[in-house]
């Protein structure tokens, strides 16, 4: 374990190495703990962090001096940070958002930790589960069985970048009051000798109850796509744990940049129809049910700040880019495939044949 201090910056980063042959040594996804990439020696979290605190004492200190040149303006120094590489000595620039990342020049994982500290550090990691041959299986997988993708696609469809990402997520808990009042009715029919008789009892409706949410997410990155991060929902909360730079240790990561304050319309909206829907779904028994009166109330707010594992993959295919996303955790994959429009148009007409014929069939069968 190192941990430097950039004297200009005041900035620390965080360098894990193997205690046996002073190697990378990174999270494992599938042993859930740290492994070192040359030796194979493996760690839990708990005894790196444990032997990280014990080397703190021997901290070393690197200073540099930036090179002359043309100064950065205001809006990019505000925007960027840069340290130095302990393993190689190459300098590292990233956005003020990133928590952790890579040496571009000998593939060194470390984590930034000033980035992390007080109130952006996280509550909460969900360490992945799933490695990037997995991911890789998984987007192959992905191509299978779908009609209308163009055949090429599959054989020409180059994988330009993937990398797994510790995505900044806000996860809200709540305790929602409701009372919903609805007027309803029910029609019966039935008969006798003589007549025919239909029957409509009219009523008022009262649902009232409580519902408590937890682990709400809502993305915190405007660099990610909402509907993508969206889509790959659910994580299982309860595998969550307490959160621990060790784990950032191989992969990328980022701080949010968007707040739990702007996520909250967002929020607020996805529970108020949660809970509507579920009150509603109680008066399915009656007839032309519409709600005359509604109060909810939500109570017991509270807000996690938590790191979620997703792996993004960057593809281009005749000239176009396309992103991919996968739960790190459970595997759910998500992406958009371009559609071959000879092939949806010769599908339209087939399955538009087959439906008149069918018709036809049921037409002559009635007559």
């Amino acid at each position: 374990y190192i941990l430097r201090k950039d004297k200009e910056t005041m900035a620390e980063i965080i360098e894990y190495k193997c205690p046996n042959c002073d190697g990378i040594i990174t999270f494992d996804s599938q042993s859930q703990k740290m492994k070192c990439q040359y030796c194979g020696t493996e760690l839990s979290v708990e005894a790196i962090q444990s032997y990280n605190q014990a080397l703190t004492k021997h901290e070393s200190q690197l200073s540099w001096q930036p090179p002359k040149g043309r100064e950065w303006d205001t809006h990019e120094q505000a925007n960027l940070t840069h340290y130095l590489c302990h393993s190689c000595g190459g300098e590292i620039i990233t956005d003020k958002d990133t928590i952790a990342t890579s040496c571009p020049y000998c593939d060194n994982q470390i984590v930034i930790d000033d980035h992390i500290q007080g109130l952006l550090k996280p509550d909460l990691v969900i360490p992945f589960q799933i490695d990037k041959n997995m991911a890789k299986e998984a987007l192959k997988k992905h191509f299978e069985n779908k009609k209308l993708l163009p055949p090429l696609f599959k054989s020409e469809n180059h994988l330009e970048e993937i990398k797994g990402i510790y995505a900044p997520y806000w996860l809200f808990d709540c305790k929602v009051e409701a009372n919903i009042s609805y007027r309803a009715h029910r029609i019966r029919n039935y008969s006798d000798s003589r007549y025919n008789y239909t029957q409509t009892d009219h009523f008022m409706l009262q649902r009232e109850g409580s519902v408590r949410f937890q682990c709400i997410p809502a993305d915190g990155s405007s660099k990610l796509d909402d509907t993508l991060m969206d889509s790959l929902e659910p994580f299982d909360y309860q595998k969550a744990t307490d959160f621990q730079s060790a784990y950032l240790a191989g992969y990328l990561a980022d701080k949010y940049d968007v707040s739990a304050e702007e996520c909250t319309d967002k929020i607020n909206q996805r529970i108020y129809t949660s809970v509507k829907q579920l009150f509603d779904n109680t008066t399915t028994s009656y007839l032309g049910t519409r709600e005359i009166n509604k109060d909810i109330q939500f109570n017991e707010n509270q807000v996690h700040y938590a790191l979620l594992p997703v792996w993004i993959l960057n593809t281009s295919w005749n000239g176009e880019k396309y992103i991919f996303a996968m739960n790190g955790q459970t595997g759910k994959f998500v992406g958009n495939l371009p559609v071959d429009r000879g092939l949806y148009w010769k599908y339209f007409g087939i399955y538009f044949l087959i439906g008149m014929l069918i018709t036809t069939l049921l037409a002559v069968l009635f007559i």
